[in-house]
This record gives structure tokens, C-alpha cells and sequence, in this order.
């Protein structure tokens, strides 16, 4: 017998029965292998049952114990992740706690933190060094601020009644009497509480006072230079305005005192010589007033040159015992070299002495007046101060801020432009005056200079 060929397709058809045929095979194997492991594990799982059941039944109480020792030792392993957890979250806290405690300490703004209480709970260095006190915390804020003071009265205010204070300028006085400006911000703290005699989500919710955080800076450089700034310009203008009207004052005087010399060398009676003479004596005052003013008004030319302040303190101390030898003038403390013109420097520290030794004469007991030299850095700048101290009744505290201001005066012969000269004076050599009364009695003039600094023209 004979086959006939097998063709293309009828091959390509037996190529593929063949392989699945070989898949379906694999795939028993596959199958019979599956289970079989199942049926192992299976038996292996009655087995160990088997076992449990077989020590359970011959010995109930190993069994228990055993299963309590389990027990206890998956308690042992979730106390120990139980203390894990919570070592991690104190770690956690104190960081944040150190953190924090950094920031506040290392802030350049000063903090207070006052509790519903009054106390201050937290307080800065910062803090202590804008109102110069040591020891804030755990004082009540009337009994380390003063009950009087104004950054007394507004956290009273903040914790009373809630009110916020932002950017607030405030004067402050340090226990040593030194007057600061302070930037102040105080805001009261809130706390959320619900109304516990109502239940559920819809119980009303109350915000109580709780504390007040207060925000300070030290101001008083920054307050300083914008008065100096104002006094330039107020001296600029009315140098610009006032300096012509002087000058016709003083061309009409001179006719004045000139006719008036005339009248009084003529007159042939006596009452006529004693009105010349009473028109002559007033005319020479109004000179004098006219010709401080002008000293006042008009630009002051400079010489640069460096001295030491302390030869020209001597000078003065000689010049006011001649003049008011019922007061005594001692100095203390250290004179350095400063630069600028000595004899406008001269000029303005004889004017201080000279008010100092006036009001100290006028008290009613001895007067003495003493002049201070200190050198001390501020700003990065060595500054040499000058502070003239006297016994005398003090400044009213309502002509304080009053007391530089040009034509102000609180002596029936003063013109008023003493005080406005040093204040020009010290402004032009790049300084500034202060003044405040001491809580001992008696005014004290505080006069700075920058040390080896160049004058200002």
C-alpha cells in the first residue's frame, strides 16, 4: 500500500496538535504536584494539632502554661514597642522644646509671656536688656514694670479686656533713670472652651483671656536720629527765614541807641538822662538777643582740628568758678580726644556748666555741680560723653521735651537760645544732647561726641 504525501498544511495542522498535546501533559503534572504539597501541608497541620490535642488532653495544665507564656510574651514584645514609641516621641518633644527655647533666647526682638495671673511666665534676654531689668520671670508685670508705666497699664488693658496694641512708641524708664523708646506689640491669648452644660456638637464655644504675649524692641537710637534730623531741618529753615529779619532788627536798633546816646549826652534834665538812659539799657539787651540769635541762625564754620576734651573742660571748670564762686564744679570720670572746633565745643560745655551752676546756686543750700567723662560704645562707635550734673530743683517735667526748643527759656533775663546753640553745636559735630532729671534731685545734661570721628559741615 501507498500513502500519498503529506502536504504543507496538513503537517503545520499535526505541528501544533502535538504541542498541545504536550502543554495539556505538563500541565497535569503541574496539577498532581499542587496537590500533593497541599495534602502534605494539610497533614503536617493535623499533625501539629494532633500533637496540641494529644499534650492537651495528657497534660491540660502544661498546655495552659504554655499558652499563658505565649501570652505574656507577645505583652513583653508590645511593651517594648510600646516604650520604643514613646522614648522616640520624648526625644521628639525636648527637641522641639531645645529648639524653641533657642529661638526665643537668640531672638533680637524681646518677648514677655504673662499668664490670666499677671505673671511673666517667660521673658528673653532680649527683653531684659530693652528695659534693663534682670530676674523677669515669675514677677508679677506691676511689681517688675512699675504700676505707673505705660507698658504696665497696656498689658493690664490686653489682659482685662482683651485689647491689642500694635507698633505702639511708648518711653520707658530703667532703673538706673535712663529713658528708652520702646516698639511695642502686645496681643492677648485666646483659648477655645465649650459650654459643658450642653451636650453635643452644637454646644456654644466661649474664647477666654488666657495669657498676652508682648513684642519689644529698643527704639531709642532709631527716636534719636529722627529728632536730630528734625532739628536739622528746623534750623535749616529758620536759619533761611530769620537771618534777613535779624539784621533790619539790628540796623534799627543801632538808630534807636544811636538817637538815644544823642538825647542823653544833650538832655539838660534829669528825667530826660534817666528815659535815654532806660531806652540805651533796652536797646543793648535786644542787641545782644539779635546777636545770638544770628550766632543761632546762620551756618557754623568749623575747625577740624584734634584735641583733648580735657584741657578744655579745665578751662570751663576756671571760667565758672569766677563767675559763680558760691558753687563748686568738680569733674570724674576720663576725657578723651574728640575732633571738631574746640572753641564751639568750649562754647556749648560752658553753657551746660553755666545753667547747671545758675540752678544749683538758686536751691537754697551749696551748690555743686559736677562733670562726667565716660567713653562708651554704641552702634559699632566709640562715643565720649559729657555729663553735667548739678544739684539744683530739677526741670519741670512739662518743659523737658520743651527745653532745646529756640526762645524757650524759664529765666526772666535768658533769651532762650543757650540750650538751642549746644543742641546746633552738637548736632554739627555729629553728637547729640540729652537731658533728665535724676532721681537723687537736680537736672543732668548729657553731651555725645563720637571720638576721633571727622566734624560734620
Amino acid at each position: 500500500m501507498s500513502f500519498a504525501p503529506l502536504t504543507p498544511n496538513i503537517k503545520f495542522e499535526v505541528g501544533v496538535g502535538l504541542f498541545f498535546f504536550v502543554l495539556v501533559f505538563l500541565g497535569m503534572i503541574g496539577a498532581l504536584i499542587a496537590i500533593r504539597k497541599s495534602l502534605s501541608e494539610k497533614n503536617s497541620a493535623l499533625e501539629e494539632a494532633d500533637a496540641t490535642f494529644r499534650v492537651k488532653a495528657e497534660n491540660p495544665s502544661a498546655f495552659m502554661a504554655a499558652s499563658v507564656q505565649g501570652v505574656i510574651q507577645r505583652l513583653r514584645d508590645q511593651e517594648q514597642e510600646l516604650a520604643r514609641l514613646h522614648q522616640a516621641e520624648k526625644e521628639r518633644a525636648e527637641e522641639t522644646e531645645r529648639l524653641s527655647e533657642a529661638v526665643t533666647r537668640n531672638m533680637p526682638a524681646g518677648l514677655l509671656l504673662i499668664n490670666a495671673t499677671g505673671t511673666i511666665s517667660s521673658a528673653n534676654p532680649a527683653a531684659e536688656r530693652a528695659l534693663g531689668i534682670t530676674g523677669l520671670q515669675y514677677h508679677h508685670y506691676s511689681e517688675a514694670l512699675g504700676v505707673d508705666s505705660a507698658l504696665s497699664q497696656m498689658i493690664a488693658a490686653s489682659l482685662r479686656d482683651g485689647q491689642t496694641f500694635q507698633r505702639d512708641v511708648i518711653p520707658h524708664t530703667t532703673a538706673t533713670g535712663e529713658t528708652r523708646q520702646l516698639g511695642v506689640t502686645i496681643s492677648p491669648i485666646y483659648r477655645s472652651m465649650r459650654n459643658t452644660l450642653v451636650e453635643g456638637p452644637t454646644a456654644p464655644v466661649t474664647q477666654k483671656i488666657t495669657g498676652a504675649i508682648c513684642l519689644m524692641s529698643d527704639i531709642t537710637e532709631l527716636a534719636t536720629l529722627q529728632k536730630q534730623m528734625r532739628w536739622k531741618e528746623n534750623l535749616a529753615a529758620l536759619g533761611e527765614m530769620s537771618a534777613g529779619i535779624a539784621h533790619e532788627f539790628k540796623n534799627a536798633l543801632a538808630t534807636i541807641s544811636g538817637y538815644a546816646q544823642m538825647i542823653h549826652s544833650e538832655a539838660a534834665s534829669s528825667e530826660t538822662k534817666d528815659c535815654s538812659q532806660k531806652i540805651l539799657d533796652q536797646t543793648r539787651s535786644l542787641a545782644h538777643v539779635v546777636t545770638e540769635f544770628l550766632r543761632f541762625a546762620r551756618p557754623l564754620e568749623l575747625a577740624n582740628e584734634d584735641f583733648e576734651l580735657s584741657g578744655v573742660i579745665e578751662g570751663v571748670i576756671e571760667e565758672i568758678g569766677a563767675s559763680v564762686p558760691d558753687v563748686t564744679v568738680s569733674t570724674q570720670g576720663s576725657f578723651g580726644e574728640v575732633s571738631g572746633d574746640s572753641g564751639l565745643l568750649r562754647q556749648a560745655i560752658l553753657n551746660l556748666s553755666r545753667n547747671a551752676a545758675e540752678a544749683a546756686s538758686s536751691n537754697g543750700h551749696h551748690g555743686e555741680v559736677v562733670i562726667v567723662g565716660t567713653q562708651e560704645e554704641h552702634s559699632g562707635r566709640p562715643w565720649q560723653r559729657v555729663a553735667v550734673r548739678d544739684n539744683g530743683p530739677g526741670i519741670p517735667p512739662g518743659d523737658i521735651d520743651k527745653i532745646f526748643v529756640p526762645f524757650f527759656t524759664t529765666k526772666s533775663s535768658g533769651t532762650g537760645l543757650g540750650l538751642a546753640v549746644v543742641q546746633k553745636i552738637a548736632l554739627q559735630h555729629g553728637g547729640r544732647v540729652e537731658v533728665r532729671n535724676q532721681a537723687s534731685g537736680g537736672a543732668e545734661f548729657d553731651l555725645w561726641l563720637p571720638l576721633r570721628q571727622q566734624a560734620t559741615s
